[in-house]
């Protein structure tokens, strides 16, 4: 993703599409990376009005036009720095002011820097907590008093499996946090017809889990991963955007409060010695 410099706030880059005639609005945070884009495709495949957000200004005009050309769903891309607070509170009244509504809330944005306790830095430590754990509160609050005038909504915080068996400090300890936040969003918002919900994958080979590393870092944690789960295959975006539709849907509209690992049973740490042969035939 192209860098820019820190600190600047929200700024609409792109409107297609009547949003205020959508039947539903979804606001999806980096909604440019490989996993953000995987939802958006599914949510807007399914009719959702979509609002997409991230830093770079020209990645998600191109991808607002590919939306409302190959869907046909209205779309609204908002450039934000999720760093700055200032930015993160004026996106949901700039949502109000074009959509009028907001149903769902994917909370996809996140930050990892990879460091032990040891080589952490307070400034890195405050960067991962404030993209992964402040912005979806902020969004949260921020989008309550639309929830409570339309009856209702749904949140989707995309987690991670290792706030079970931990990881790097900072990374580990803010999706362990988010499963906090999320549990109680699930019982304060509950009474106005609010879920809320954690997706929480394991690795998924894209450019955010790479991280710079190099092919034999990337092939160690390929062999990592397969080795602790029961299903021989890594995981990919489109399974995470399956899950998260389904909890935004109808279908799941009594699931609230949990933690839905999609991980191929990897948050189980544990593979079978004894695996099933497959029957052919």
């Amino acid at each position: 993703m192209t860098k820019q410099n820190p600190g600047f706030g929200a700024a609409l880059v792109a409107c297609h599409g009547a949003m205020a005639a959508a039947e539903r609005v979804a606001l999806v945070t980096g909604a440019t990376g490989a996993m953000g884009r995987a939802i958006v495709d599914r949510l807007a495949n399914k009719g959702s009005g979509v609002v997409i957000t991230d830093r770079d200004s020209a990645q998600l005009e191109a991808f607002a036009r590919e939306l409302f050309e190959g869907h046909g769903v209205p779309v609204i891309a908002i450039a934000a720095d999720l760093l700055n607070v200032d930015a993160v509170q004026a996106m949901v009244p700039l949502i109000d002011a074009h959509a009028g509504r907001l149903d769902h809330l994917v909370n996809n944005a996140g930050l990892n820097r990879p460091q032990s306790l040891e080589e952490a830095t307070l400034d890195d430590w405050e960067a991962v907590f404030a993209i992964n754990l402040r912005v979806p509160m902020l969004l949260a609050k921020a989008a309550i008093p639309l929830w409570r005038r339309q009856g209702g909504g749904a949140i989707v915080n995309i987690g991670s499996r290792v706030w079970l068996s931990g990881a790097v400090p900072a990374y580990t300890a803010s999706k362990a946090g988010l499963v906090g936040l999320t549990r109680s969003l699930a019982v304060e918002l509950g009474p106005i017809g609010v879920t809320a919900n954690v997706v929480a994958p394991s690795f998924v080979d894209t450019p955010f889990t790479r991280q710079n590393r190099s092919q034999d870092e990337i092939a160690a944690m390929h062999a990592r991963a397969l080795e602790i789960s029961p299903v021989p295959r890594l995981g990919r975006a489109e399974d995470i955007a399956g899950t998260v539709a389904f909890l935004l849907s109808p279908d799941a509209s009594y699931i609230t409060g949990e933690v839905i690992h999609v991980c191929g049973g990897a948050q189980m740490a544990a593979r079978s010695t004894n695996p099933v042969k497959v029957m052919e035939g």
